[in-house]
């Protein structure tokens, strides 16, 4: 009976044993070879990555083959030579005082030792090294599993490095993944979502398959089995030294790469970077918990810092959103909050790789996650080269036709700074990007060109465009391999219209169009973009779908704080935008007439609350969307008192503001009385305040069309192009 059930036992695991193809063909060959080229093949991943899984199942093969396995586990036994030798004995079947140098010496057949959980025999490791192993016989094929890669004593013994093969394990392929949830009978329609979150790692597949054993009805959902979501934890930390610790962990986690300075922002520590003071010296230090992280087994360090394995990263994620949601939303806000800062400082490289962070925190939607391929290829953003032309044209018209390239044609020699090539490291071209700013363009151009001339017509309908302002039309964007659909090339065209509407100045309308709008509309829509019919055009015979956004009415502020609801929301889809009330984008002379309207009612607040101004864009870039009516008009206040008293750059202009100031930020005055405290003729006066008032206009205007704000990024902006 117990032989029958062993049997049982062991046909059951093989019934459910998927992939790994690679690793027995190894052990196989060398299994079967008159003279293997390793006498050792050691194994080593995380727990639960299906070692003792592996292991079984060579011990399986060489018994097919009439050859016998003998499997040592060292979670069974205590870490001496003792103990490990007892057991070896009774797995040979041999007397327990029999002499085990003997009994190895003359076993002259082929055999198989298999040793699992090497880690807890760490303590054994040398003597296993110089004493026991170089005992066994030629005939003997060893192999070994283990968490951690072998001790640097193997590498440094110049015999072993010939005898012994290592082979870290890595996760099932998705056809693997698929493979073993067909084996146990999971709905196929779950199996995206079931591999979205184990990333083929054996023993998740194993526990999520075991939840739908229980409940046939089951629809997966990470945060809905939290017992799966332990047990992984376990796995990946056994023991986690303190609070701060953990919080470390978590925030790596969350983003792509943790480096020092991303750590001490998430978990509010000294900058790194800074000299130690009196209050820091003795606290938790960055670099300590960076280290920490750094010999965890479930941790990576790549060229930009540290990162957990797939399943690590979704498993503590999960477990932080179920079990504490307002501190997975602090995690994710002070995070964004870092790149937001950083990005405006940063040179083009590095602020393609800031904004692939910041998409990177809204990968946990659904959404996102289906729209960006977030693999770590190098793509590099360049400038368009003459030279480039011809291969682009011909990629155009690849994917758009001949007509389309004719009209790449004539806006890549209009506008050549506004075309944007990805490259490889190799300098392959992999794809292009290019816009056309329309206020910069003749009409008789726009009207031209089918995709523009919509555009157009759009914008003087719908939004008319105001001085100064800049309206912009992604015109071609694609890449080599896939066009427009979803790959690492797209995912980097994407991230370069984001920064180009985060740092242009003046950035007032954009139109995004798409050769398939429907595919993209969940996307898009995420991104607050809204579907424009108006805006379509066909050009070639080839019908394109446009969506737009205009930037007056959510400005990239009020934008970013919408995106961050929807990255931390239960339901990001139902997430909409905000209710407040709406923006107002006024011409430059209704914006005139309100900013003169606003200084008269300076000092009413009953008449300036009503004023247009409080729902322009430079007072709810201030205050934020959901400011109530006396924020904006408070805000309001200060730009204007900001303005006026702004350092000028001659006693002249300064003379200007102050008759600005004294006429309206000091209202007890007459004008008469103003003239006389400025010691100034009355007629003076008069012509000092039309000229302030003037430059107070131009300067808030400067603000409300986004040249204020975001014009300190135009050095940067023309120091990346170079």
């Amino acid at each position: 009976m117990p032989s029958r059930l062993a049997n049982r036992l062991a046909s059951a695991r093989r019934t459910r044993f998927v992939g790994r193809s690679g690793e027995i063909e190894l052990f196989q060959s060398a299994l079967t070879a008159a003279e293997s080229l390793f006498q050792i093949l050691y194994l080593y991943g995380p727990g639960g990555i299906g070692k003792t899984s592996l292991l079984r199942e060579f011990g399986a093969r060489a018994e097919e083959r009439g050859i016998p396995a003998y499997y040592l586990d060292g979670r069974n036994l205590q870490p001496t030579p003792d103990s490990f030798q007892n057991a070896l004995r009774a797995a040979l079947g041999v007397a327990s005082d029999a002499a085990l140098e003997t009994v190895l010496s003359n076993m002259t057949a082929r055999y198989v030792l298999l040793l699992d959980t090497y880690e807890v025999w760490s303590g054994l490791d040398n003597w296993l090294r110089e004493e026991f192993l170089p005992q066994l016989s030629e005939n003997a094929l060893v192999a070994m599993a283990g968490r951690e890669p072998l001790s640097p004593g193997w590498q440094a013994d110049a015999g072993w490095q010939m005898l012994v093969r290592q082979i870290p394990l890595r996760n099932l392929s998705p056809e693997e993944g698929r493979n073993f949830l067909e084996r146990r009978a999971i709905p196929v329609e779950q199996h995206r979502t079931v591999l979205d979150f184990t990333h083929g790692y054996p023993l998740a597949l194993s526990l999520v398959a075991d939840l739908f054993d229980q409940r046939h009805d089951l629809s997966f959902q990470p945060e809905t089995a939290p017992d799966v979501i332990k047990i992984l934890l376990e796995r990946f930390v056994q023991k986690v030294p303190g609070p701060a610790h953990r919080a470390a962990f978590e925030a790596c986690a969350m983003v792509r790469v943790l480096n020092e300075s991303v750590l001490a922002a998430m978990l509010k520590l000294p900058d790194p970077t800074a000299e130690k003071s009196e209050e820091t010296i003795g606290a938790q230090s960055t670099h300590e918990l960076f280290e920490w992280l750094r010999g965890l087994s479930f941790i990576e360090a790549g060229r930009e810092g540290l990162f957990p394995h797939d399943l690590a990263r979704e498993t503590l994620i999960a477990d932080v959103r179920w079990r504490n949601p307002d501190w997975y939303k602090e995690l994710h806000q002070r995070a964004r909050k870092y790149y937001v800062t950083r990005l405006p400082q940063a040179s083009l490289p590095e602020q393609h790789r800031i904004l692939y962070d910041f998409i990177f925190l809204h990968r946990d939607n659904p959404v996102m996650r289906a729209m960006f391929d977030f693999t770590d290829a190098v793509i590099l953003p360049v400038a368009m080269h003459e030279t480039d032309k011809p291969a682009l044209f011909e990629l155009i018209e690849q994917y758009e036709g001949i007509e389309s390239a004719k009209w790449a044609k004539k806006w890549f020699a209009r506008q050549p700074d506004k075309v944007i090539v990805y490259r490889n490291e190799r300098n392959e071209l992999l794809g292009v990007f290019a816009l056309v700013e329309m206020q910069n363009a003749a009409e008789a151009e726009l009207l031209a060109d089918p995709a523009t001339r919509a555009a157009w017509n759009y914008l003087k309908k719908h939004a008319p465009l105001r001085a100064g302002e800049i309206a912009a039309h992604y015109r071609f964007w694609m890449a080599r391999e896939t066009y427009q659909d979803v790959s690492a090339v797209q995912t980097q065209i994407f991230l370069t219209t984001v920064r180009y509407q985060l740092l242009t100045p003046g950035l007032a309308f954009h139109f995004f169009p798409c050769a398939n709008p429907d595919f993209w509309a969940p996307a898009l829509l995420y991104g607050d973009l809204t579907r424009l019919p108006d805006a379509d055009y066909t050009v070639g015979g080839k019908t394109f779908g446009v969506y737009g956004h205009d930037w007056r009415v959510r400005p990239p502020l009020a934008w970013l704080e919408l995106l961050a609801q929807r990255e931390v929301a239960a339901n990001p889809e139902a997430v909409a935008p905000p209710p407040e009330t709406p923006l107002i984008v006024l011409s430059q002379t209704e914006f005139s007439s309100a900013v003169h309207d606003a200084l008269r009612d300076f000092a009413r607040p009953m008449r300036l609350r009503d004023n247009a101004l409080n729902c322009s864009r430079m007072v709810v870039e201030r205050v934020g969307p959901a400011a109530s009516s006396d924020e904006r008009m408070s805000a309001l206040q200060n730009l204007l008192g900001e303005v006026i008293a702004a350092p000028q750059v001659s006693p002249r202009e300064a003379k200007l503001y102050r008759a600005v100031e004294y006429t309206y930020l000091k209202p007890a005055m007459t004008q008469e009385q103003a003239a006389e405290e400025l010691d100034m003729p009355f007629s003076t006066y008069r012509r000092h305040l039309k000229a302030g008032l003037l430059r107070v206009v131009d300067a808030l205007w400067q603000k409300e069309i986004g040249a204020g704000r975001r014009g300190r990024y135009n050095e940067n902006l023309k120091m990346s192009k170079k």
